[in-house]
C-alpha cells in the first residue's frame, strides 16, 4: 500500500472543503489522462471560510512540541473540518505544534457571516501554549456583501 500525504495551502482548503467528488478520483483521471471523461465536479454550494491557527512568534520564530488540545471537541461540531498543517505525534501520541501555521480550521455556513461564526467557534475550542489567530477573517466581504 502506497501512503500519500498531501497538504494544501490555506487558500485551496475551503474550496477543497466544499468539492462533493471524490479528489482521489479527479486525481487519479488526471494522472491517466482521462479527466475529460469524469462528469463534472460536484460542489457544496455554501460559501466555507478559513481561520489560520498559528504559534506565538509566526512568521518569525516560534517554539515547537506545544500540546494541542480541543481537537475532538472541534471536530464534532457540524459542518467543520480542521487541516492539520505543522502538526506531529509525540512519544506520548499526543497532537503538537511542529510548525509556524499550525490548524487550519474552515467552516461552511448557509452565509459567509454563518461560516466565520462556525469557524470561530470550533477555534475557541483548540488551544495550545501560545496559540493565536486573526479575528478579522472573512470581514471583507461581509461588509461588501452587506453593502449590495
Amino acid at each position: 500500500m502506497v501512503s500519500v500525504s498531501l497538504r494544501f495551502d490555506p487558500e485551496c482548503q475551503p474550496l477543497l472543503f466544499r468539492l462533493k467528488t471524490d479528489l482521489l478520483e479527479v486525481m487519479e483521471a488526471t494522472v491517466d489522462e482521462k479527466l475529460v471523461h469524469m462528469s463534472p465536479l460536484e460542489w457544496d454550494e455554501r460559501p466555507a471560510v478559513c481561520v489560520v491557527m498559528a504559534s506565538k512568534g509566526y512568521p518569525g520564530s516560534y517554539e515547537k512540541g506545544k500540546v494541542i488540545s480541543g481537537l475532538d471537541e472541534a471536530a464534532k461540531l457540524p459542518d467543520v473540518k480542521v487541516f492539520h498543517a505543522g502538526t506531529k505525534l509525540n512519544d506520548a501520541g499526543q497532537v503538537v505544534t511542529n510548525g509556524g501555521r499550525v490548524l487550519d480550521v474552515v467552516a461552511l455556513g448557509e452565509t459567509v457571516a454563518d461560516a466565520k461564526r462556525k469557524a470561530y467557534e470550533a477555534v475557541a475550542k483548540i488551544s495550545w501554549d501560545g496559540a493565536w489567530c486573526r479575528s478579522d477573517v472573512a470581514d471583507k466581504e461581509i461588509k461588501a456583501s452587506q453593502n449590495k
